[in-house]
């Protein structure tokens, strides 16, 4: 167990939106609590640089609140506009950063409410084994009102074609079509930029 535990697990430090990563949604003990959350060290093993300075050293939440940021951590091939991702997007840790520096924690945590309300619709009715990455990062990346409006364009379209509640291939590709259409409309990549060679 952590003797330290951050208030916001589903916000990384670095500005990564745990609560809407394919780990964190993962059943078994492989799943991640976030950052550090409950029993992450259990879970993860060890933590990272980011977590080392803002949680441990300073006591905050996010690298946001702290008067060095950006630091040169943020100087790295994954942080910026041109940003390389891992398994989860890193293109809106920055511009999660300065939302709460913004607006505040509060803000920042009902909007992620909101996607990760969001997502778990997704995964629970629309998830057909191959899709959670993809629903994942369209969370993430996508704005709130073309989420709500691509999970509303679906069920209509599911309820004319009639098709049946356990069709989870059929609702997951009519779900993806929308989600990718409306992507391309506001020229937003929905694949994972990952650095060459990555494995």
């Amino acid at each position: 167990m952590n003797k330290l535990e951050k208030k916001y697990p589903s916000i990384g430090c670095c500005g990564i939106d745990c609560g809407l990563c394919p780990r964190h949604f993962t059943e078994g003990k492989s799943k991640c609590p976030g950052c550090f959350g409950p029993n992450f060290l259990d879970v993860m093993g060890q933590t990272c640089s980011f977590i080392s300075c803002c949680v441990k050293n300073k006591n905050l939440v996010t690298c946001g609140e702290c008067s060095n940021y950006p630091c040169e951590k943020f100087d790295s091939q994954w942080f910026g506009e041109n940003s390389y991702d891992s398994f989860v997007t890193h293109k809106k840790a920055i511009p999660n950063l300065n939302l709460i520096k913004k607006k505040g924690f509060d803000e920042f945590i009902r909007l992620q409410k909101k996607r990760i309300k969001i997502l778990k619709i997704m995964l629970k009715d629309f998830n057909d084994g191959r899709s959670k990455s993809f629903f994942c990062l369209a969370s993430a990346l996508l704005s709130i009102d073309i989420l709500e409006k691509s999970l509303e364009s679906a069920s209509n379209i599911i309820d004319k074609q009639k098709i049946k509640k356990d069709d989870i291939k059929g609702k997951a590709k009519i779900l993806k079509d929308i989600i990718k259409s409306n992507a391309d409309k506001e020229k937003i990549s929905l694949k994972l930029q990952k650095p060459p060679n990555w494995k």
